[in-house]
């Protein structure tokens, strides 16, 4: 079976406001910059999968929609203003593919062919059904699917794993350690850090070190 084309949809906060608990994890690093460097690293690998038409960027922050449109994905204003849940609601209904993808922004370590993987074992799987893949811990999401003609409903927030197998989506399983690997937290960073980060973060780990030895 051929795989069809995805879109994919990567809200992204206002920088100042994203990632909160992440904040000071790069001391010599200003906050902003590790939280655009990781969206911009998610967005690059989403951008790299073969089996992506588009990737929809949801923000309302400039810096963030130069960095999408520069990299090829489309912005879409966050008109909602409601939240994550919200946001991402508003960019599925704005995207061109019939098969859906909603992915969280924080996936500095995220490999191209994992997440063509993921979305091919959504592709082939119950039909009529969304799956979502569990964060390392297993109580988040980090990719929830939807094919053509069903709402992707998402319930991103504190244990949307169990709220997603609630609303009746199904877990996804696979060896996907980067698409599992969110970053939340400087221990997350770190995890993150051991997988391979994309470049733009790995660039910022790197300036830290010299001032910030461990």
């Amino acid at each position: 079976m051929s795989q069809p084309r995805w879109a994919v949809v990567v809200p992204v906060k206002h920088l100042a406001a994203a990632k909160s608990r992440l904040r000071g994890a790069l001391p010599g690093v200003p906050h902003e910059e590790l939280a655009l460097a990781l969206a911009a690293d998610t967005l690059r690998a989403v951008l790299a999968c073969p089996a992506v038409a588009e990737a929809l960027v949801v923000t309302d922050d400039a810096r963030v929609a130069a960095a999408a449109r520069a990299a090829g994905a489309r912005v879409l204003p966050d008109g909602p203003d409601a939240g994550l849940n919200a946001a991402f609601r508003h960019g599925a209904a704005g995207t061109l593919a019939g098969w859906v993808a909603g992915l969280t922004a924080d996936l500095p370590a995220l490999r191209p062919t994992e997440l063509a993987g993921a979305l091919l074992a959504a592709q082939n799987g119950r039909p009529a059904v969304r799956r979502f893949v569990p964060d390392a811990p297993g109580s988040g999401t980090t990719l929830l699917t939807a094919p053509p003609g069903v709402p992707l409903d998402p319930r991103f927030g504190v244990g949307s794993a169990v709220a997603h197998a609630a609303s009746g989506a199904l877990p996804l399983s696979g060896d996907w350690p980067s698409l599992r690997r969110d970053v939340d937290t400087p221990a997350d960073l770190t995890a993150a850090a051991r997988l391979g980060l994309g470049p733009r973060t790995a660039a910022l780990v790197a300036a830290d070190r010299p001032a910030h030895p461990a």
